[in-house]
């Protein structure tokens, strides 16, 4: 496992798809990871990361930015309102738009900062009392609510339950990608992101099989 036997798998799974290389974009998750493990990746030419925090990420990634130029940071894990400033600072792109008064907080804060990053609608697709996200029958309303914003939405995101097969989810999120005209898929992690790429993933997270078991405090 690493960096080249990821790309690799996603190069193939692009193929077996019938998409064009370079199609699918590599989210290297890189959350409490340890400084020499990123800095390892980075050092392989790796330019996109995803974080789950706010604090987190802008404690790590400026002075990565000052050393290896042009790096992606995109935000993976839940926002809260009161971080919307910092976050639309430090992050590229953000996965988990999942209410109408965190799309409300953005909105305002980009006529303020003159710029918006990407922003992915989040939707529980299992609908799971534990997890963030819209559910299925909120997610035309949530888009169409933030278009209304004047917020341009990239695309939607989910994370499947573990225990049931992510291929369900997939399908169904690329279905109210479709039919709400939205061309971004935040789909699919280690465990199974070459299936996202056959149900049209131009997101794929990956962390642990690029860097190794993450490493708690």
């Amino acid at each position: 496992m690493g960096l080249a036997d990821i790309r690799e798998r996603i190069t193939a799974a692009e193929e077996k798809a019938g998409r064009a290389a370079g199609s699918v974009q590599l989210i290297a998750i890189s959350k409490v990871q340890p400084i020499e493990r990123v800095a390892a990746v980075l050092d392989e030419g790796h330019r996109l990361f995803g974080e789950n925090k706010v604090q987190e990420a802008a404690g790590k990634w400026p002075s990565f930015r000052e050393t290896h130029g042009d790096i992606a940071v995109h935000l993976v894990g839940p926002l809260q309102t009161n971080k919307t400033k910092q976050a639309m600072e430090v992050f590229d792109a953000i996965h988990t738009v999942d209410r109408e008064k965190l799309a409300r907080k953005i909105a305002n804060q980009a006529q303020a900062l003159g710029g918006c990053p990407d922003l992915f609608v989040q939707v529980n697709t299992g609908a799971e009392a534990q997890k963030a996200g819209v559910l299925p029958e909120e997610a035309d309303a949530m888009v169409a609510a933030c278009r209304g914003m004047d917020l341009s939405i990239a695309g939607l995101m989910c994370i499947p339950p573990v225990e049931e097969e992510p291929s369900l989810h997939f399908a169904l999120l690329a279905k109210i990608a479709e039919r709400n005209g939205v061309a971004g898929l935040s789909i699919g992690m280690s465990g199974d992101f070459e299936t996202a790429i056959a149900f049209g993933a131009t997101h794929v997270r990956v962390g642990s099989a690029i860097f190794g078991e993450r490493v708690y405090a």
